[in-house]
Formats: structure tokens, sequence, C-alpha cells
């Protein structure tokens, strides 16, 4: 059985006869699990319930048991997305799509995988501008910039546009004016987000990024100076580029709908 991304979905594949009555209630009440063997539980149920598809971290993950998730993953629901994979995963990951007819998109800087049987992302309408104020940010924002196009949003970005050199920024903001919500990511001192705050009417997430020399480096006072902005900001976690994302989604997918 394949899972289904809306409550719409579900009911005409149970009027079709595709879905059975009991498989139709555990995909309307976002409970439908998948396991694989004794390793995983995959909550196929989560996109249903929050809008967020079930995502897999590669991260702390043995080769094998990586594969074996997310082919299991994408036979149930058409696609799998999994974040923080290196290089040699994706090998291995590819070789065994390969053997099984599925298509797989690893993208290095991002560190994501996307493995799909054919199944196209719905298009939600929303659409999310991600900033970053340097280039050495620009692998959290692509994480960021993944989660969001697999959730269904248009994304735009400019890269490298900080305030050490706040002039490069105002023709940035023109070109992602369209954008229902925008995602910052900053390193070292983490101006960037505050500043675009104080100048845009629409929701800004900031992403603090681990670089940084010294006391306070590796993302900690860029954290600190976002959660202190007197501009109106959402902060997530250091290199959270997953998170901001999946929350821009969200937050863009909203408004796509209006």
């Amino acid at each position: 059985m394949t899972a289904e991304k809306s409550l719409k979905e579900v009911l005409a594949a149970h009027a079709a006869g595709r879905l059975s009555t009991d498989d139709a209630l555990d995909l309307i009440s976002g409970l439908r699990i998948e396991q694989v063997g004794e390793l995983a539980r995959i909550d196929l149920g989560r996109e249903m319930r929050c809008g967020i598809p079930e995502v897999v971290l590669a991260e702390g993950k043995e080769t094998a048991d990586l594969v074996s998730i997310m082919e299991h993953h994408c036979a149930a629901a058409g696609r799998c997305l999994a974040t923080r994979v290196t290089p040699a995963q994706a090998e291995e990951v590819a070789r065994a799509a390969r053997a099984a007819g599925l298509s797989c998109r690893y993208e290095e800087r991002a560190r994501t995988l996307v493995l799909s049987n054919g199944r196209e992302v719905a298009k939600s309408g929303g659409i999310v501008g991600i900033l970053t104020a340097g280039t050495a940010d620009i692998r959290v924002a692509e994480e960021a910039r993944v989660v969001a196009e697999e959730m269904g949003c248009e994304v735009r970005t400019a890269y490298d546009v900080g305030a050490a050199g706040v002039h490069r920024l105002f023709p940035a903001l023109k070109g992602l004016s369209k954008a229902h919500v925008l995602i910052v990511a900053a390193g070292r001192e983490g101006t960037l987000p505050a500043v675009v705050a104080g100048l845009v009417d629409r929701p800004v997430i900031g992403v603090p990024v681990s670089t940084g020399y010294g006391y306070m480096g590796q993302g900690q006072a860029a954290l600190a100076s976002m959660l202190q902005s007197c501009a109106v900001l959402t902060v997530v976690n250091i290199d959270a580029g997953f998170v901001a994302g999946a929350h821009a989604a969200q937050i863009a997918a909203l408004a796509g709908r209006r």
C-alpha cells in the first residue's frame, strides 16, 4: 500500500477500492507505521498529521541499515529524503537504487539524498526565500532548500550577502520579494537575520551556522546574537537546516493556499 499525501487522495483511493476501510482509517488518523524488521519504524502518518514527511537522518547510521530503511520507505511512500548523508553512504544507496529501479539524487553540498519511484512532489504554492551571510553558510542553506522543495515549495536563494558588505543585501531582498517566508543562515557573529527581520514584512527564520574563530566560535556567538535580536525573529539550533526548511515550508504552504 502506498502512502497517500492528502485526505482527498485517501478518500479517492478508498472509493476506487485501492484502500481498505481499515487502511484508510489508519492513514486519516496519521497512525500508519512501516516496520523495517527490528531495525526501524517509519512514521508514514507524519505527513498526514503534520504536513512534514518522515525524513531519514543518515548521520550515525550503518550504511547497510540506511539502505534498507530508505528502500522500505520509498517502496511505501513513493519518495524518501535523507539528510546528513556522506558521499560513501550515497554511493551505496545509489547502487541499491539502480538495482531496484529507483531514481536517486544526491546533493553533496546539501548532504541530502532523495529516492523516488517516480512519484512527483505535489506543489503547495508556497515560496521560500533563503539568504546566507557568507559562502561558508551555503551548506546549511542548501539542506534547508532541499527540504522545502521536497515539501512542495518553490525556493529562491541569494547567497553571500552578509552584514560585512551590507550593500549587497538590498538587491538580494528585491529578488526575494515574493517569498512568503525567509530563512537567513549566518555564522560568526550572526548579524544578518536580525538585519533582515528589521527590513521585511514577513516571517524570518534565523539559522546559526558553526563557523567562527576562538571564543564562542562554531555557531555559539551566532546563536546568542540571534536569540538576543531586537527584531522579531524565529531562531533554530546551530546548523539546523532541516528544521528551518521544514518550518519555512509549513508557513509558505499556508500562505500559498490563501
